[in-house]
This record gives structure tokens, C-alpha cells and sequence, in this order.
């Protein structure tokens, strides 16, 4: 893990998030997956974080951020979630049709911190998840 540098500290705060599509609808597939990509790259940026590791199977996301301590994981996930949704229902309106509600993700998630000793099998857990 890479340590970072603040103003009078030092960190490396990774956290590894999933979360799924509503009623586990397989909508990311071809060009979704593509803007969905663009579109999580992007949040990361203008929020400040980092995407280490990124998986986007059919109907869920792996990724694994880096982040520094003035990060709020409630606020990532919102930003990841909520932008993401809007661009993909922009880019691709067809896969609101494939959703009862009209929304795209899960309201869960799932979130555990990485450590020194975990961070490397993490990257390989999200790197061998099957695209189905």
C-alpha cells in the first residue's frame, strides 16, 4: 500500500465496495458497461479519490478506492451511485425500461476496509470476477 502524505500526517485508507443492480437485473452489458466505467472514473476525479481495481460484471460493481481521511464512505457510495445512475439513464434510456421503478442500483451495499496484508488479494478477487 502507498502512503500518502497530509499536513502533518500520513495514511493509506483503502475500502473495497459492491453494490448491485435493483432486483439483480443484468443491465451492464455491451456499451453500458463502457459509459458506466467512463462515468465512475470521472466521480472519482471530481471527488478526489482514486479507483485502484474495477470490476462491472452484468449485474453488480466491484471496485476498490483509494481515499484520504477527509472522505465520508456514505458520500463516495451517494456520488458513485447516484451520478453513475443519471448518466447511464442519459446515455442508455433503455435499460430504465428493464427496471419495475426506474431505478438502477440496490439502495445496499457493501463496504470493508483493506489492510496492508489484504490489499493485493483484493485487487485479485475483483480482477477474476466473471463477466457473465
Amino acid at each position: 500500500m502507498i502512503e500518502k502524505h497530509g499536513r502533518g500526517y500520513i495514511y493509506s485508507i483503502q475500502y473495497h465496495i459492491v453494490w448491485c443492480t435493483k432486483y439483480r437485473k443484468k443491465v451492464l452489458k455491451d456499451g453500458v458497461i463502457e459509459t458506466l466505467r467512463q462515468s465512475l472514473n470521472k466521480i472519482a476525479m471530481d471527488n478526489k479519490f482514486t479507483i485502484l481495481e474495477l470490476s462491472i460484471p452484468t449485474d453488480y460493481v466491484h471496485i476498490l478506492i483509494d481515499c484520504s481521511p477527509q472522505h465520508y464512505i456514505p458520500d463516495i457510495i451517494k456520488a458513485l451511485k447516484g451520478v453513475s445512475a443519471r448518466h447511464l439513464f442519459k446515455a442508455h434510456p433503455e435499460i430504465k425500461q428493464q427496471l419495475w421503478d426506474g431505478a438502477l442500483w440496490n439502495p445496499s451495499y457493501y463496504v470493508g476496509t483493506v489492510s496492508d496484508t489484504t490489499g493485493e488479494q483484493i485487487k485479485r478477487y475483483i480482477q477474476n470476477q466473471k463477466m457473465e
